[in-house]
């Protein structure tokens, strides 16, 4: 086993960590008060790469590893989890989904303008009755000929707003269940789209959450993603790399929470001596490294998995768990050893601990990745 980074995957780590330092954390109190979209920053992340890591270069990414991607989402989340999640969604659900399984037509239309960052896609799965339970869709796209027609709801899309693109999963063929369903390309614009309000979130204030709604949406036969019937596995399939995405999210929230509790620490003084030499202080910190050290692990050897082509459901099912786990349980803790400032968002660990609950719940609750670790290893 060689845990050594290569030149490259240690260029990209540091490339990620001064533009979240230069470029995301200037502003991103403010961001997150107001829930202001990061529109100047996110453009930035695409002209340096960061919205299509995996993507072919023939179709404008970086032609990067899972591993180098998983590297610059924990930087990135350390400062911006509102960023990062952009960064994900692009990376992991949309790229990805359309690189493996669209057309070459769909691939130059819209897989070229993403992974390039002049446009970002959302990945439309959730409903108000449809989160956990995919199966149950209720928004339908009925097979007209040559298009579909699209109605339905769909809610807490991440991008919603600033979106261009959207891979929208769809109920066709109700008396076939699961294998009823479809993936659908909508693009911004069509006749009968609706972008709902904004959501007024606990966390990631600064990403857009909306519901968006679809009233006899015309959606071309040829915007269709794989054949037909094919759109549950589609989104299993998508969502299983989604989860080593936001595995690594949560695993940057937390490094992020630690790093400040650790320099904290060893600047305030209590009782005659920085706070780091109490042991109350110093064990917290302990459990925290290593926690974290594990996280950081698991999403890595998920990441290799993948990029080595191996089954990595398993594998990014228990990164997701424990990283989530993890984010919300440092967080809380670096809240605790920073005392009354902690409570203060100037010194940026509460909206640390906000955004890390999020990374709980969505591509997949904490319950579900049990479900998925817990088939896996009664499989035999």
């Amino acid at each position: 086993m060689d845990f050594n980074l290569t030149e490259e995957q240690i260029m990209i780590r540091d490339a990620a960590r001064d533009f979240a330092q230069t470029e995301l954390l200037p502003g991103v109190i403010e961001r997150d008060e107001k829930q202001l979209f990061p529109s100047e920053q996110i453009k930035k992340m695409g002209e340096l790469g960061f919205l299509g890591m995996m993507v072919d270069p023939k179709y404008g990414g970086s032609g990067l590893d899972t591993v180098s991607y998983v590297l610059a989402m924990e930087e990135i989340s350390k400062i911006d989890a509102s960023a990062s999640v952009v960064m994900s969604v692009n990376n992991s659900l949309v790229c990805w989904g359309l690189e493996t399984f669209g057309t070459e037509e769909q691939k130059q239309k819209y897989l070229v303008p993403l992974a390039k960052g002049e446009i970002i896609g959302a990945f439309c799965l959730s409903e108000p009755e449809a989160g956990s339970d995919a199966t149950s869709q209720k928004t339908t796209a009925i097979d007209k000929g040559d298009y579909y027609l699209l109605n339905g709801t769909k809610n807490w899309i991440t991008n919603g707003g600033n979106a261009s693109v959207y891979i929208v999963i769809a109920q066709t063929d109700v008396e076939k269940g699961h294998r009823g369903i479809n993936a659908l390309i909508v693009e911004k614009g069509m006749e009968g789209f609706v972008v709902g309000p904004k959501e007024n979130k606990l966390g990631i204030r600064g990403s857009d959450t909306h519901s968006l709604m679809f009233t006899d949406v015309k959606v071309p036969k040829e915007n269709r993603l794989g054949e037909d019937g094919f759109g549950f596995k589609f989104a299993m399939k998508t969502l299983a790399g989604g989860r080593i995405g936001i595995a690594s999210q949560a695993l940057g929230i937390a490094s992020g929470a630690y790093e400040l509790a650790l320099k904290y620490s060893k600047e305030r003084k209590a009782f005659g001596k920085e706070i780091s030499r109490h042991q109350a202080i110093a064990f917290k910190l302990a459990d925290m490294a290593t926690q974290i050290e594990a996280a950081r692990h698991m999403c890595i050897k998920a990441a290799w998995e993948k990029d080595q082509h191996l089954n990595y459901d398993l594998s990014g099912a228990m990164a997701k768990l424990y990283a989530a786990e993890v984010a919300m349980n440092v967080t809380v803790e670096a809240v605790q050893i920073h005392g009354g400032y902690g409570f203060v968002k100037e010194y940026h660990v509460e909206r640390l601990m906000r955004d890390a609950k999020i990374t709980q719940i969505y591509e997949g609750t904490s319950e579900i990745q049990k479900i998925v670790i817990s088939r896996a290893v009664l499989k035999d």
